[in-house]
């Protein structure tokens, strides 16, 4: 722990967004000291990681565009440094997994961090009308996208359903494994001595106008007992509030818990090469693969609160889904299903920087795009971009605090 009267920065949260605001803080020199009670095992577990703003652009989130085509560009850099600081071992040493595609990422192979683009695929005359509209938009944004008719689209993967009429390639949209970044970033973490504590903040302390640290709740041990040596209350010079869906329980902020279930098939023989998304009954789906093999199919959007139950349903509709995007999805090994809980806020976009109270800071409210938008909440809360930071000003909403 920071010697008593240290002035540190406390970041509430360990997922990905508050391990990398953590990681990247350290790095510049300052003392800091992460509270989670279950780091890298929140939303970013149940993550997909797409690094995919060209292909999950809609009409109406042009600023959330902006920022993701920036965060997606500093990611190579991040990536590469993550690596390095994790003491992975250099690509021409250990083959891994992942190709890195044409971002130019380098040695970051323990990540699957790869960038061979995002195929989105249509299916009736309706979804290639709607396709077709939405590639013009992207064509008059300036986006990188290939128009392809069916038959294109199945060579460039062979076990999409022969019921699929064309589509939009990617090209420069990714994708990484969060579960391996989120380790990376906690051995990351130690070898720079960064203390992770392994509780819940339960309240923000204040001191007259200023919010000066968090109060603690111990987790309790397996046998029962109270970890009794964690302090109660740990104070810094500023906190980072980086807890997610969660956020709202300790300060006045508009984010909301949205669940999202998700589904990690097992096949021998990699079923796909690149991202695959569709929309499918109204819904959208999407599958992305894995370098050891692993399919993960997702997601639900489901306004349920805190409800992280997985639930037969919500399943049922991703296998469907799914199927009728590649029908070879049914025949493999379900390796996981899980339930998280993306952090929503009014306009789909973060908070990031001061709360306007004195002390405390946000990092929040990334909904979809937490593994995405890491690079770039690091760099606007270190202040190493300010162009785009007063997209995501906590301000823009009514005063909070």
């Amino acid at each position: 722990m920071p010697a008593k009267g240290a002035h540190v920065d406390v970041i509430v949260g360990g997922g990905v967004v508050g391990l990398s605001v953590a990681w990247r803080t350290a790095r510049a020199g300052r003392p800091v000291t992460v509270v989670d009670p279950a780091p890298g095992r929140g939303a970013s577990y149940a993550a997909a990681g797409m690094l995919a703003p060209v292909s999950e652009v809609t009409y109406t989130e042009g600023p959330l565009l902006r920022l993701g085509v920036a965060s997606l560009r500093r990611w190579p850099a991040f990536a590469a440094e993550l690596a390095a600081d994790a003491g992975f071992p250099p690509a021409d040493a250990d083959p891994g997994v992942g190709s890195g595609g044409g971002l130019g990422f380098a040695d970051v192979r323990a990540l699957d961090l790869r960038a061979d683009g995002t195929l989105d695929v249509a299916f009736g005359a309706d979804d290639m009308e709607a396709l077709g509209e939405l590639a013009a938009y992207m064509e008059k944004l300036g986006l990188p996208v290939e128009r392809l008719t069916g038959r294109e689209c199945r060579r460039l993967e062979p076990m999409l359903a022969p019921s699929v009429r064309g589509g939009l390639l990617a090209p420069g949209d990714a994708w990484v494994d969060p579960r391996r970044v989120t380790a990376a970033l906690l051995v990351a973490l130690e070898r720079l001595g960064v203390p992770v504590v392994r509780a819940r903040a339960t309240e923000l302390l204040r001191e007259g106008d200023r919010v000066a640290g968090v109060r603690l709740a111990p987790p309790a041990a397996e046998d029962g007992s109270d970890h009794h040596d964690l302090p109660g209350e740990l104070r810094g010079e500023r906190v980072v509030l980086a807890a997610g869906a969660w956020s709202a329980e300790l300060a006045e902020v508009p984010v909301r818990p949205v669940k999202g279930q998700i589904m990690r098939l097992r096949s021998p023989q990699p079923l796909l090469g690149r991202c695959v998304r569709g929309t499918v009954h109204g819904s959208s789906v999407y599958l992305v693969p894995r370098g050891d093999g692993e399919l993960v199919v997702g997601a639900t959007q489901e306004e349920m609160g805190f409800d992280t139950r997985v639930t037969a349903g919500g399943l049922w509709e991703l296998l469907r889904d799914a199927r009728e995007l590649v029908p070879g999805v049914t025949e493999l090994e379900v390796a996981d299903v899980v339930a998280g809980l993306r952090p929503g806020t009014p306009d789909n976009l973060p908070l990031i920087g001061p709360s306007g109270t004195p002390g405390l800071v946000y990092a929040t409210g990334h909904h979809r795009g937490g593994v995405l938008l890491a690079p770039l909440t690091t760099a606007i809360l270190l202040g190493e971009e300010s162009e785009l930071a007063a997209l995501c000003t906590p301000g823009r909403f009514r005063e909070i605090s």
